[in-house]
């Protein structure tokens, strides 16, 4: 664990266990320190949606009172009826292309991207003091969502793994079998 990794190593290590900052669902986006941001004038939080396909279309329906600025997706077929269900949102094919247009403009960004993305886009988003909704598992390795959460804990800035079945009531007594 001494070792460096690499940022190629970093992005080619996929999907494995993840580390989340214990947190519910509903305390996500809260705690944003006030004397850092200026709330926005209509009381709404901002959202980028990356991966928003699959997983990421149900996340959204759960964010609809907010504003959904900007909105990625490889594949925008794939995609087509969630940029027709936020038609004011910006619409993007690389994430990179639309960090670098609205990241510093958003409160929180919402990752449901394939797996092996999903550290990355995180760190990047953490990085740069926005709250971050990802789902899981959030890296590949141990020794990356450690470095999530340690990037998390020293900045501040909360994110949440999205393991919520786990704790639905027949998991937790399945758990006790």
């Amino acid at each position: 664990m001494g070792k460096e990794m690499s940022r190629r190593s970093f992005l080619k290590t996929g999907t494995a266990a993840a580390i989340g900052l214990s947190m519910t669902p509903g305390s996500l986006f809260a705690g944003v320190d006030a004397k850092k941001k200026k709330a926005a004038k209509n009381g709404k939080l901002k959202i980028l949606g990356v991966g928003i396909g699959g997983r990421g279309a149900s996340v959204l329906k759960g964010l609809e009172t907010e504003d959904i600025i900007g909105l990625c997706d490889v594949d925008w077929k794939y995609a087509a009826h969630i940029f027709e269900r936020y038609p004011k949102a910006k619409r993007y094919n690389d994430y990179k292309v639309m960090f670098a247009e609205l990241l510093d403009h958003c409160d929180a960004v919402v990752c449901a991207t394939a797996d092996h993305t999903h550290a990355i886009i995180a760190a990047e988003a953490i990085c740069a003091g926005k709250h971050v909704y990802v789902e899981k598992p959030l890296a590949a390795s141990y020794e990356d969502c450690a470095r999530i959460n340690r990037i998390s804990r020293e900045t501040g800035v909360p994110c949440f793994v999205a393991y919520s079945r786990r704790y639905l009531p027949y998991f937790q007594k399945v758990r006790e079998l």
